[in-house]
């Protein structure tokens, strides 16, 4: 008797993070600050050796706060963020609490990052009109497409292979997409409140049915929100004017150039193992925010958008919360308390397409996973990628002159270096991707075991997640489908 053998699942990888020409794991700025201090101390002591005992004291615990790191980043700059937070906090700058009654229309209407952001309905050529979420600030513009997966544990293996080079192929065409800034994908879960079943059982309960059976049907919609889960996926697209060929001159204009665009990449997106259920409309958008950060209005706002799908059911001063504090470790606002994180790296080894499988599934928490991809054109993907094997050569230098050998984990990351860069020479696309998750609870009790069930998600999948201490609020933000990106947030200017 002979037996076949078992089919062996496709794994996938070929991420790495980003590692510039450097000494001791600092980019191109902080070697150069380090050389300078290393220089300043030799020249001391060879003028005055005394002077020497005063001067390097200093200038060494200087590069040792850049060297130590913690967390993953410099000590300098966890120290950085959280005086920062502190002062912020003094000046009660991490809290919000909106009017309910105000004597005039206000100038912004979400708390912190989203501050800057309005919602305006645009034409989508078709007949129909769907929600962009403007950054005043920015001008970026974001729109979202609503789409419903397939299941994977449904399918032939076959068939998620070819999901997945779609995906990478829809990534790849980003690249020629100058308008395109980043792309935000959201797994978005919680438990179902019950509405849905149960409105649509009241409506098919007929009066003259016997009482056993009207009771029967109503005990059964009691019971299903604790085994049933609502689910919604989101592709959100921004896009930045300023990129834009066609130079829009105005909002309206810079609206179709987005119309125009979203057309084809939606057509594309079908083939990636979804159904394409259309834009989002901007009452929808206002509602899923709204229920963010009103997580016990979940099953009202649902209400809402079924009774009334037009434009005008929800506004954006519908989204905003009442109020909201941003903790160190946490987020609290209205009836939810959310706890955020990032990804402290991805997988170090191959994984297969369900890896992300455990960490988005649905929980007994109201729960969003957001992956975002910052796309690099054509050009920019050769240069960062022939950088990046240039910065490899440099360290592998470095050692070859220092007299150390290599690492495992150097060998391995130069051999990604140089396959990524064979990839893109053969047509790849080259993208920045980031990870944000967030949980929230009903009750601040239920917080900590909330955190240990997301955590323990997060390991199951291979992935190493790191809170965003002092960050709660723009974790929460990026996890919403208004075109929030956290690096960019990073690299504005106060004003």
């Amino acid at each position: 008797m002979t037996g076949g053998q078992a089919a062996v699942p496709r794994t996938y990888g070929g991420w790495r993070r980003r590692r510039p020409v450097g000494l001791l794991g600092l980019g191109p700025a902080g070697t150069l600050v380090l050389l300078g201090v290393v220089v300043a101390v030799l020249a001391t002591v060879t003028v005055s050796p005394r002077a020497a005992l005063i001067v390097a004291p200093p200038l060494l615990a200087g590069a040792a706060v850049s060297l130590v790191r913690v967390g993953g980043m410099p000590l300098a700059t966890a120290v950085l963020i959280r005086v920062r937070w502190q002062l912020a906090a003094a000046r009660d700058w991490a809290s919000y609490k909106a009017g309910v009654v105000v004597a005039h229309p206000r100038a912004f209407q979400l708390p912190g990052v989203l501050a800057p952001t309005a919602l305006v309905s645009a034409e989508d050529g078709l007949g129909g009109r769907y929600g962009l979420v403007w950054d005043r600030r920015t001008g970026c513009l974001t729109a979202t497409i609503m789409v419903t997966p397939s299941s994977a544990w449904l399918a032939d293996q076959a068939d998620a292979d070819t999901w997945v080079a779609n995906w990478g192929a829809w990534l790849a065409a980003l690249g020629h997409l100058p308008s395109v800034a980043w792309v935000t994908v959201t797994v978005d879960t919680a438990p179902e409140p019950g509405t849905t079943l149960a409105d649509a059982v009241a409506a098919s309960i007929s009066p003259d049915a016997p009482a056993a059976a009207r009771q029967i049907l109503t005990a059964v919609a009691a019971a299903a929100p604790e085994a049933a889960a609502d689910t919604q996926v989101r592709v959100s697209v921004t896009f930045d004017p300023k990129r834009d060929p066609a130079r829009p001159a105005d909002l309206t204009a810079a609206a179709g150039s987005v119309t125009r665009t979203l057309h084809g990449l939606t057509a594309m997106l079908g083939t990636c193992g979804v159904a394409v259920d259309g834009l989002a409309s901007a009452a929808g958008i206002a509602g899923a925010v709204r229920a963010a950060f009103d997580p016990a209005a979940r099953g009202e706002v649902s209400r809402i958008l079924a009774a009334r799908p037009g434009d005008g059911s929800l506004t954006w001063l519908d989204a905003g919360p009442v109020g909201a504090t941003e903790l160190a470790d946490a987020y609290q606002h209205d009836s939810g308390m959310s706890v955020s994180w990032t990804w402290h790296e991805a997988p170090r080894q191959n994984v297969t397409s369900s890896v992300l499988a455990r960490l988005a599934s649905p929980g007994p928490y109201h729960k969003r996973l957001t992956l975002q991809y910052r796309p690099f054109s054509a050009a920019a993907a050769t240069r960062a990628l022939e950088a990046e094997v240039s910065a490899a050569g440099f360290r592998a230098a470095y050692r070859a002159k220092t007299g150390r050998d290599a690492t495992a984990r150097e060998s391995y990351d130069s051999a990604r270096a140089a396959q990524a860069a064979a990839e893109e020479a053969a047509g790849s696309g080259v993208v920045l991707i980031g990870l944000y998750v967030t949980v929230t609870v009903l009750d601040a009790a239920e917080l900590p075991r909330a955190v240990a069930a997301t955590e323990a998600a997060g390991e199951a999948s291979r992935i190493r997640l790191r809170k965003m201490a002092h960050s709660q609020a723009a974790g929460f933000a990026a996890t919403l489908p208004c075109g929030i990106c956290p690096p960019a947030l990073a690299r504005r200017r106060p004003r």
